[in-house]
């Protein structure tokens, strides 16, 4: 079977690629590995960026429903030192400039507009190869196979299609994230609730930190950052969850209680999560009949906010140049990554300055002075 244009990857980026060029009439498929759209939890908070995010769904005739979705006041964000001593407290900007929503929600928003034969679910790839003339060979694990006339990486930072473009890997930058969750805080764990605030928390201290979202129903889904080689985090037995938790909040002794109960009373069992990233800059000559988009093209570290933003604004950006150069395929994706290329090694270059800022010996003033340097003047 031949398929004109195959997305590998139901994410914010695939979705949206997909979405774009239904509205141009332009068919599309997408494959996903996981069984169901809702095989996994989606993961917490994003916000959704007026200059790329919030542009994409608008090219996607969605914009009115994302707006439907946004957590009021969520803008939020206060920085905190080790003490639990405030030293920023910046309450919600109100101009929707980066509104919070949830992911899972935004996620379905993009799933109910496709058309309902758009997504083949449970269809992991498994290898693939180039058929000349710029077609390319699919074959999945479940057994099938197809042909494809453009394939587009949408599958994130460990993508299958990146390796028919450029040889890069993603390698660890030397912070990891353990996630962990409070649930129902506002009755049951009120001194880390009035810590958190409004929506973000960021404790940070030299080589470490706790950043936490406040989301629905009182919840406070935390990140616990700590500046560690990535065989220290894999030497940790996360099987069991009580000794993980105390071996991470050991890192924090000293800290104040309402910061560390969201180590140690999480009612999840945390989860590892090693933080890679691609080269800053990373590109590759033109390929015919493929090309990548989000973490598969840019892999960056989260602390410019822009993951979710860039990957939408990618898919909404290549349907576009294809949509507006039909009968030179090659053409559009050649502008279309020229113009990806040179966004991303921006945003890339900015995330990892603001990944050492963080958790540098100044910190956390250097990041008191980050968010006030954007502060209005008054």
């Amino acid at each position: 079977m031949n398929i004109p244009i195959a997305i590998i990857g139901a994410g914010l980026g695939g979705l949206t690629l997909a979405r774009v060029l239904h509205v141009h009439g332009i068919p599309a498929t997408i494959f996903e590995a996981e069984a169901s759209p809702d095989a996994r939890p989606q993961g917490g908070l994003l916000d959704i960026h007026d200059y790329n995010g919030q542009l994409a769904l608008r090219d996607a005739g969605l914009h009115a429903k994302f707006l439907a979705i946004i957590l009021p006041g969520a803008e939020a964000q206060r920085v905190l030192d080790s003490r639990g001593n405030v030293l920023l407290d910046q309450p919600d900007k109100g101009n929707g400039g980066r509104p919070e929503v949830h992911r899972g929600d935004l996620r379905r928003v993009l799933l109910d507009s496709l058309p309902a034969d758009t997504i083949r679910w449970g269809h992991k790839l498994e290898t693939l190869s180039a058929r000349g003339g710029g077609k390319h060979q699919l074959i999945f694990a479940n057994g099938r196979t197809v042909t494809t006339d453009l394939l587009i990486g949408a599958d994130g930072a460990w993508s299958r299609v990146r390796p028919l473009l450029s040889g890069a890997r993603p390698a660890y930058v030397g912070t990891s994230f353990i996630e962990t969750y409070l649930f129902d805080s506002d009755n049951r764990y009120k001194a880390s609730a009035e810590a958190v605030g409004g929506c973000t928390l960021m404790a940070l201290a030299p080589g470490k930190g706790i950043l936490a979202h406040r989301e629905a129903e009182g919840a406070l889904h935390a990140y616990v950052a700590l500046n560690k080689p990535e065989a220290w985090v894999a030497g940790i037995d996360f099987s069991d969850p009580q000794a993980a938790l105390a071996r991470i909040a050991a890192e924090f002794d000293g800290w104040a209680t309402v910061l560390t109960d969201l180590i140690t009373q999480s009612e999840t069992a945390p989860v590892p999560r090693p933080i890679h990233a691609l080269p800053i800059g990373h590109r590759w000559d033109r390929v015919p009949g493929v090309t990548l988009i989000g973490d598969a093209a840019h892999l960056m570290s989260p602390f410019a906010g822009e993951g979710a933003n860039l990957a939408m604004f990618d898919g909404a950006e290549l349907a576009k140049a294809i949509a507006a150069n039909p009968e030179d395929r090659e053409a559009a994706l050649t502008a279309y990554e020229a113009a990806m290329f040179a966004r991303s090694a921006a945003i890339a270059a900015e995330s990892a300055r603001n990944l050492e800022l963080f958790f540098d010996e100044n910190a956390p003033q250097g990041v008191v002075d980050l968010f006030n340097a954007y502060r209005p003047a008054a």
